[in-house]
């Protein structure tokens, strides 16, 4: 992988960030025999959030070629998540396997610094030129409003023009193209923030539960934390709540993580003899969707399309899926020589039917009093439905059967659900 050197004058399509759906985009694309130079303003290998993975990313994984790679890492392996009440009564794990014997039932928990890097190694190896220390200033747009390339600068201050055929936006939270454009529509049913860090030697439960991920309510169910077993003894813990709730005191975000764990029992004992291992960091205003997932020459991947919420590990899934699904799109774009935003932009609906899956389950999850496990007792006939948005099997039909029960069981309207 290259830092700066000297940059092309044009490639067919440039990639704007190299996170998962920007490593994904690149990869297949290269693959299909494609000019690919994706751009990377950071140096790898860096810290990001977003460590557990859903277990339909396989599907992906085997097109990039990356199963192997995962195998052979020491992430733990990843069968199930299970929910914790704030009482510290704890649910019957999902298990994974018992909707799907099938190898793609087993994921893993990835420190985003390896996997990150890894994913672009991967890129690499497949063709794409992938660019370290160049961030993308600007889009460029012709007089019709069609992305024809980018102007970059490169860490020396040095700025050039690349023109390019296809712009794809995996810029992540940046949202380059959609802050923009005016594109960028905030989700007000889902004003949340995070603080969360890494702990070393934090307890893990026995077994096939080692890597389970852990949805643990806050005292009085106002929030909640993740707990996600990586590698090198670690775990990555967050809490979940309103920005009023986490930043509304006169607390430091260190004393504030520090209170919520103090105050949630089930998380307090896991960390009775764990040490803090990384800095305590804040996210916040992260639930979002852009208006349109393309435009004539440009397409939105990822983060950069939108954001859910961390509550069922959707993000990764999506940043792989969206990739997938616009490189495929992309490749027959350039094939036909048309690349209008009404072309580029096909895969949009599919993409955005699993969102909805996904988001309208978050949804349900933050509704007062509601309970996974007293809910399949009311409708033991939505139980592997659960555990197909659970697990991201949300592209295919029948999913959505679902909702109908979920919402009139949790007393909201699908109007209401909708961004």
């Amino acid at each position: 992988m290259k830092v700066e050197g000297s940059l092309p004058e044009s490639t067919t399509v440039a990639v704007i960030g190299g996170g998962p759906a920007g490593a994904t985009v690149a990869t297949l694309l290269a693959r299909a025999g494609h000019q690919v130079t994706l751009f990377e303003r950071e140096t790898f290998p860096r810290f990001r959030i977003g460590e557990s993975l859903m277990t339909e990313t396989y599907w992906t994984f085997e097109k990039l070629g990356m199963l192997e790679r995962l195998r052979k890492s020491t992430c733990p392996v990843k069968a199930s998540v299970q929910f914790i009440s704030e009482t510290g009564k704890a649910s019957r794990p999902f298990y994974f396997f018992e909707r799907n014997d099938h190898a793609s039932s087993y994921t893993w928990q990835v420190e985003r610094a390896w996997f990150d890097q890894a994913m672009l190694e991967n890129a690499e190896e497949k063709g794409a030129d992938v660019r370290f220390g160049v961030g993308v200033r600007e889009v460029l747009f012709d007089d019709e409003h069609k992305a024809i390339g980018l102007r970059v600068e490169a860490t020396d201050g040095t700025i050039s023009e690349i023109q390019t055929s296809v712009v794809i936006d995996a810029s992540g939270q940046s949202n380059l193209i959609a802050r923009r454009l005016g594109l960028q529509k905030k989700d007000s049913c889902l004003s949340k923030a995070a603080i969360f860090t890494h702990y070393e030697n934090g307890q893990r439960d026995p077994g096939i539960d080692e890597g389970a991920t852990l949805i643990i309510q806050t005292a009085g169910n106002r929030g909640w934390f993740w707990y996600i077993p990586l590698s090198d003894n670690r775990v990555s813990v967050g809490v979940v709540s309103s920005p009023e709730d986490l930043f509304g005191g006169d607390r430091s975000v260190e004393e504030e993580l520090d209170y919520q764990i103090e105050q949630c029992a089930a998380v307090r004992s896991r960390l009775e003899d764990a040490r803090l291992a990384a800095p305590v960091r804040v996210l916040r205003d992260f639930s979002y969707r852009s208006k349109q997932v393309a435009g004539d020459g440009w397409v939105l991947v990822g983060d950069a399309f939108g954001f859910i919420d961390p509550i069922y590990s959707s993000g990764v899934f999506l940043a792989l899926k969206s990739g997938e699904l616009a490189a495929e799109c992309i490749d027959k774009a350039l094939e036909e020589g048309d690349l209008s935003a009404s072309r580029l932009g096909t895969f949009g609906s599919e993409l955005i039917r699993g969102m909805e899956s996904i988001r309208r389950l978050v949804y349900a999850f933050y509704t007062p009093g509601f309970s996974f496990s007293s809910f399949i007792r009311e409708h033991p006939e939505h139980r592997d439905r659960v555990t197909d948005i659970l697990i991201g099997d949300v592209f295919k039909e029948g999913v959505d059967e679902i909702f109908d029960s979920l919402e009139s069981y949790c007393g909201f309207a699908k109007e209401d659900s909708e961004v």
